[in-house]
């Protein structure tokens, strides 16, 4: 447990969101969730997940009963706001859809009034290049007196963290996997890396907003590779009356090849 008073404000309790919220409020922190959902709210504050996530439902009910988590239908006033809304791509005729950053948009704007100089904001959505900065000047665009004069400290600290988890092993790779943040400055990065320090076991890697944005979108589209190339394998396999499973199993034999079985990459 750690010795921590400083309150945090979780922004979507899907299967990120409310993992992470149940996480840290075991480890000791004063946890407030929001969600847009009244009925996700409600069953939450029963003590019970509205997803299924091995070991949740658990760690819920305690923190529920410990008084160190709860959801809420509004956003309360905290010193840590962590971003964990959904960015789904927009609606396209396009080869290139677009991602939706209407819920990120909408999630930084909804904490904008609650926000004091010292706060930590943290956006853990998987992003285009370029979100953190545009949802800094979201946020100064909104409250002008939290923009920093040239040569003075940040008023708030602003870091982009993805979440790097895989769904039956959320809860445990949250605090054991390594995380990578990235601020809008050097002194937003460090503020943000003692924050995930205090609980993360694995190591906090600190970079730019930028890079951190990229490195999200580099391991996703690489497992996505991964996945198509093990799924076409399956498919030439299948023409060739050829064992898809034999053949992978040998492959994985070189020092240097390991492809994935076929599915879907849950």
């Amino acid at each position: 447990m750690i010795s921590d008073n400083r309150s945090i404000c979780i922004v979507g309790l899907g299967y990120i969101g409310l993992p992470t919220a149940s996480l840290l409020a075991s480890k000791g922190f004063s946890v407030n969730g929001y969600d847009i959902n009244s009925e996700v709210i409600d069953k939450i504050n029963s003590g019970v997940p509205h997803f299924f996530e091995p070991d949740l439902e658990e760690i819920l009910s305690k923190s529920i009963k410990n008084n160190k988590f709860k959801a809420y239908k509004d956003i309360k006033e905290s010193d840590i706001y962590i971003i964990a809304v959904p960015t789904p791509f927009k609606d396209s005729q396009t080869d290139y859809p677009s991602p939706d950053l209407s819920f990120v948009r909408n999630a930084v704007i909804s904490i904008c009034e609650h926000l004091k100089e010292g706060d930590i904001v943290i956006i853990e959505s998987t992003c285009p290049v370029g979100t953190t900065d545009l949802m800094k000047h979201i946020i100064h665009s909104e409250r002008r007196d939290l923009i920093h004069n040239e040569g003075e400290g940040e008023k708030i600290f602003l870091a982009y963290c993805p979440e790097r988890v895989l769904p039956g092993k959320i809860l445990y790779e949250l605090e054991n996997n390594d995380r990578v943040i990235g601020g809008i400055s050097k002194e937003s990065t460090m503020k943000v890396l003692n924050f995930y320090r205090s609980f993360v076991k694995g190591e906090c890697i600190g970079t730019d907003a930028k890079t951190a944005e990229m490195v999200k979108l580099v391991e996703n589209s690489y497992r996505d590779n991964q996945i198509a190339y093990a799924n076409e394998i399956s498919v030439i396999c299948d023409e060739a009356k050829i064992d898809t499973w034999e053949l992978i199993k040998i492959a994985n034999r070189h020092p240097r090849v390991n492809i994935l079985n076929p599915g879907p990459g849950e």
